[in-house]
């Protein structure tokens, strides 16, 4: 596992899942593997390889526990999985997952579509894992986190009131997740509210138990929340390789923030993430060649890097 006392921030890469399961194409198990073997290699430490839902629903993650598997072998690299129930997180379990990570809806409308739970059969279900968990050996436990989705808004619901995000992260922790974290699945959010939002919710479950948001870029806030996520002690950013990504059961949610932007905003401000960031936009090239005709988003890998750029701090330098 990980140290990441040399780290300012920690960029999560959710590409091979949250990525994956928004396109069409079946990315072949090589290429899965080769594109995470590739990032580890940049310097990324955390990678969310998979969720472990049915085949039926996301062929695109049928390959899961290989991937898991495989991902495990990898010295200081932390694999996530996501799970939408019991008996997602007992094959997360299985596998190997270091990290399990369950999402609860704001909005129960979205949660209906997403999971077909309610917000009381999430939690139980919530209930039931955490159990699990705490009777397995100590060295076989996972981490879990509860991810409160459609946090700042939704594209069936509209506004999502703060009361209730703020009521359901303590439902969460009540039910035994280690920490819970904010995503803004269909891209609603915006500085001010994502400040106001962090902060409500610290102040029911704790500073230490919300370190984590998952932003999506679509309507091109992505990376200004981010900073204000920064500024109010937010220390694990989610984002995707190229910008792949948008939830199926949100129609108009598209594209999380493309990690190669966000690592060189960081890398600009001398903020240490522990990327080799030209290394990180070679690995563009697995994904253009085992998406052919997918999109890839992202500024940085259009315009390069700066004439004169070097890493830790560029741009905020004294002249």
């Amino acid at each position: 596992m990980q140290e990441s006392n040399d780290i300012d921030v920690l960029v999560s890469e959710v590409g091979p899942r949250d990525g994956l399961q928004s396109i069409k194409a079946i990315m072949p198990l090589a290429a899965k593997k080769a594109w995470i073997a590739a990032e580890a290699a940049a310097g990324v430490r955390e990678i969310e390889v998979g969720s472990f839902v049915p085949a039926k629903l996301l062929p695109q993650l049928a390959d899961t526990a290989e991937v898991v598997r495989y991902a495990r072998t990898i010295p200081g690299l932390a694999v996530l999985a996501l799970v939408p129930n019991f008996k997602g997180a007992e094959h997360a379990i299985e596998a190997g997952a270091h990290k399990i990570a369950l999402p609860l809806s704001a909005s129960e409308t979205h949660s209906k579509a997403n999971l077909r739970k309610t917000h009381d059969e999430v939690i139980e279900e919530v209930r039931r894992i955490a159990g699990h968990i705490r009777g397995l050996p100590a060295g076989k436990r996972p981490g879990f986190e509860g991810n409160i989705s459609t946090a700042f808004g939704c594209t069936l619901e509209g506004p999502v009131p703060e009361r209730k995000v703020v009521e359901l992260a303590r439902r969460l922790m009540d039910a035994g997740v280690d920490d819970v974290g904010l995503s803004d699945t269909t891209g609603y959010a915006n500085p001010a509210q994502l400040r106001r939002l962090v902060k409500l919710v610290r102040a029911e479950v704790g500073q230490d138990r919300l370190t984590s948001v998952h932003l999506h870029n679509t309507r091109g806030l992505g990376l200004a929340n981010a900073l204000a996520a920064l500024e109010e002690g937010i220390t694990t950013l989610d984002s995707s390789l190229g910008g792949l990504g948008g939830c199926p059961y949100a129609p108009g949610a598209s594209g999380n923030i493309v990690t190669e932007d966000l690592v060189f905003m960081l890398d600009a401000m001398g903020l240490r993430t522990g990327i080799d960031i030209e290394k990180l936009l070679a690995v563009r090239q697995i994904l253009a060649g085992a998406l052919p005709g997918e999109a890839l988003y992202g500024f940085t890998p259009d315009a390069g890097l700066p004439r004169g750029y070097a890493p830790g701090g560029w741009g905020v330098r004294a002249g």
